[in-house]
């Protein structure tokens, strides 16, 4: 299947962690030029490097998601080199694992800026020349906890619940410009993260992490945690041509988890 990416130009934010990298890899084994995004800059370097090894297109950008000062220059780069953004990816980092109650105000604040005002800025600012040419794509990657909260991820859950509103306002904004808005939950897919929020609740419960994953494993129908490549799949899917009439929607990837319909 043709997924119409040749020759676009996409934008992955924290592109050097694991759903992140996948993301990256997948469009630009499709034909899209890749800008990957990552405070990082040795990780994003890494992605480049792999990608263009296996004959793509792609470039590092180092990118702190709670400065929006970067935007604006770091969008400037981009668009020098490959043109303005047709595919943005918006994924942040997760806060730490907290309760929801007793959290400083300055601590909302900060992972405010970086997990949900740095997405809608970034979102802003490449939306003008989607709309100009007709074409666009907006996908958040964001949490299983926004459809079911999960224990001691408070901040994670409340930050990202409001990206689920904005995305689905959006979608209803930019429809008739060709731009698609739309919003993925990953599961319990196997990355860096996983590993460490399954370390965490280890040590929360004086269990094994052995034993902690096999308790998640068993919550999840498919029997297993998921690859991040079966996450990238969808993602592409939804930045595709193939995918014009898909907006304002919320994507489960999460091999059946979730419980609720």
């Amino acid at each position: 299947m043709d997924l119409g990416l040749k020759g676009k130009t996409a934008l992955v934010l924290g592109a050097g962690g694991g759903l992140g990298s996948a993301i990256a890899h997948t469009l630009a084994s499709e034909g899209a030029q890749v800008a990957a995004a990552d405070i990082n800059k040795d990780a994003a370097e890494q992605v480049v490097a792999t990608i263009q090894a296996a004959g793509g297109s792609a470039m590092a950008v180092q990118w702190d998601l709670a400065d929006l000062e970067v935007i604006a220059p770091n969008l400037a780069v981009i668009e020098q080199q490959f043109g303005s953004v047709d595919v943005l990816v918006n994924i942040t980092g997760g806060p730490p694992p907290t309760l929801v109650s007793g959290q400083s105000a300055e601590n909302w604040r900060k992972y405010f800026d970086s997990m949900v005002l740095s997405v809608i800025a970034t979102s802003d600012a490449v939306l003008p020349k989607m709309r100009e040419k007709k074409w666009g794509r907006i996908i958040t990657s964001t949490s299983s906890g926004v459809v079911a909260p999960i224990p001691n991820l408070g901040l994670s859950n409340a930050l990202r619940m409001s990206l689920l509103g904005w995305s689905k306002t959006l979608a209803s904004e930019v429809g008739r410009d060709g731009v698609t808005a739309n919003v993925v939950l990953p599961g319990r897919v196997a990355t860096q993260r996983i590993t460490f929020l399954d370390e965490q609740r280890a040590k929360r419960e004086g269990r094994s992490v052995e034993e902690v994953s096999a308790a998640s494993t068993a919550s999840i129908p498919v029997g297993r945690y998921g690859d991040p490549q079966e996450y990238a799949d969808v993602v592409a899917f939804i930045a595709s041509t193939r995918a014009a009439y898909l907006t304002g929607s919320v994507i489960r990837v999460d091999g059946g988890m979730i419980s609720s319909v």
